[in-house]
């Protein structure tokens, strides 16, 4: 594989995406968020974030369709897999116009036509991380889901108890319900599951394995771990895997 040159001459390997330099300009964003000073660093963001990290998309496509079919790593710099830095501020007491992180979200082919699960990577000094899940997702939605969960106990513990997943990743239970929901047992196996109103897994990501050489490696094996919690879902939405 020949290797690439970034803009500051220093060639690197094909497998780098991103370097110290991204983690530095998301660090200086986080100090500096104001259009003046994005609009005179953009050529340090498209250069060390927004163009490695399509590259990035891109380049997971092929282990992604091995997974499943009807998922999509869409590296399109509109409308594809990649988030918007801006940050929507309108309902927000914070109206800093920047995210200080940058994400991208693996896709179901359906996702237009119906709340789905997805793949997820974020970027950020410090706080990097990959996951896979629905994410606060409508009240009916949830209903759905919780009641396959508590139709398909033995298939649910599989999708978050299998050795490789207890080892590395954590089962979001930020925002859950106080109670029980209605028309579940309180004294239930599952009911701290049952209380969820998001379903997702997640696991850190230090900047030693962000800015390395084994990123694309490291992420192709998460997102196998994950399957099985994707498809769970999938299942659960009436959705193919």
């Amino acid at each position: 594989m020949s290797p690439r040159t970034d803009t500051s001459g220093v060639h690197a390997a094909a497998d780098d995406y991103f370097s110290n330099r991204s983690l530095r300009f998301l660090h200086r964003l986080a100090a500096n968020n104001t259009k003046p000073w994005f609009q005179a660093h953009r050529a340090d963001y498209e250069a060390h974030v927004r163009e490695p990290f399509l590259r990035l998309v891109g380049d997971l496509q092929p282990a992604l369709a091995a997974i499943s079919p009807h998922y999509r790593a869409d590296p399109r710099k509109q409308g594809g897999s990649l988030f918007r830095i801006h940050r929507d501020a309108r309902y927000s007491r914070d109206k800093s116009p920047y995210k200080t992180w940058q994400g991208a979200r693996f896709f179901h082919e359906r996702r237009r036509e119906v709340a789905s699960p997805s793949f997820y990577v974020q970027l950020q000094p410090g706080g990097s991380f990959v996951g896979a899940g629905i994410w606060q997702p409508e009240p009916e939605v949830q209903r759905r889901i919780r009641q396959f969960i508590f139709d398909n106990p033995a298939g649910w513990q599989t999708a978050i108890g299998a050795p490789r997943v207890r080892a590395s990743f954590v089962l979001e239970r930020e925002g859950s319900m106080v109670r029980a929901p209605r028309g579940y047992p309180a004294d239930s196996p599952l009911i701290e599951d049952l209380k969820l109103r998001s379903w997702t897994l997640w696991r850190p990501l230090d900047d030693a394995t962000v800015v390395g050489p084994g990123l694309r490696a490291a992420l192709e094996a998460d997102f196998a771990t994950l399957a099985p919690l994707v498809d769970y879902l999938c299942a659960a939405l009436d959705l193919d895997f």
